[in-house]
């Protein structure tokens, strides 16, 4: 079995991966260029980067969810000195099936944060509780799947996410804290997050 070093040391280097994107490109790099982390949680980041953490990325550049999470990561990487690789959900099951959501989703993007000797410590993802509250919320008006107008309408309310998680800084907001209160757990050693082995 692949271990999580290995996966890192496989990954794609974060700038590398945005340099390569084919979909949702701009929207990330705008939304790292319009987002910045507190200058009040420097203290933690400081504590963070003596943990010298790394992060594996699960994702794919067609996710909407990864084009705002992603940004905002790396933000907190730059801050924490946390080294950010990506690995490709589709080209690398055997990876995201370790991860799934809800035990049966391949659900991403999904952050695993690593110490320097390949031990998992931290894992976030897809969402931050408050977006999948958005996101249910605007989904919850849809018909049912058999339903002749359920496609149509399924392709509005996923534009409309899209563009609510380009633009609404509340939204970018949440991701931040969630990411950093699953970071603090790790840094205390509580682990609050258990994925589906």
């Amino acid at each position: 079995m692949t271990t999580l070093n290995e996966w890192f040391e496989k990954g794609i280097p974060a700038q590398e991966f945005v340099s390569s994107m084919k979909v949702h490109k701009e929207n990330l790099q705008s939304i790292q260029q319009g987002f910045s982390t507190s200058a009040e949680d420097q203290d933690f980041f400081d504590a963070l980067k003596k943990k010298e953490l790394r992060v594996i990325v699960i994702t794919e550049d067609w996710c909407g969810d990864a084009m705002m999470n992603i940004p905002i990561l790396l933000n907190i990487s730059e801050a924490a000195n946390i080294e950010t690789r990506m690995i490709l959900r589709d080209q690398n099951l055997e990876l995201m099936d370790q991860y799934l959501t809800n035990g049966t989703a391949r659900s991403i993007p999904i952050f695993i944060f690593i110490d320097k000797d390949g031990e998992e410590k931290a894992v976030w993802g897809p969402r931050a509780p408050k977006v999948q509250e958005f996101v249910m919320e605007l989904r919850s008006d849809l018909p049912a799947k058999d339903d002749e107008r359920f496609e149509a309408e399924q392709k509005a309310v996923i534009k409309k996410i899209t563009a609510a998680f380009a633009e609404e800084k509340h939204l970018w907001d949440e991701v931040y804290s969630s990411i950093k209160e699953t970071l603090g757990n790790c840094y205390y050693c509580r682990f609050t997050f258990s994925h589906v082995p």
